[in-house]
């Protein structure tokens, strides 16, 4: 019976230590990832503000007539 535990042990201490170093692994790939699309997303931000707003982009703040909209009535201070 005791050898059957120590045995039994000794598969849990293996698995144990294959998954602590695939943890590892996956926290270095996810790290590496992060960097990736941190790195991307300036890459776009820069693209972005070298075209300048498109028309789409005027339209979308503007609202479809490309005039600025209205302000509500919390936005303005009562005098």
């Amino acid at each position: 019976m005791r050898e059957r535990l120590e045995e039994r042990l000794k598969e849990l201490k293996s698995e144990f230590e294959s998954g602590q170093k695939m943890l590892s692994e996956l926290d270095a790939k996810a790290g590496n990832l992060r960097e990736t699309l941190l790195r991307i997303s300036g890459a776009i931000q820069v693209l972005e503000e070298q075209l300048g707003p498109t028309p789409e982009d005027i339209g979308d703040r503007h609202g479809s007539a490309g005039v600025p909209p209205a302000e509500s009535s919390e936005g303005i201070k009562s005098q």
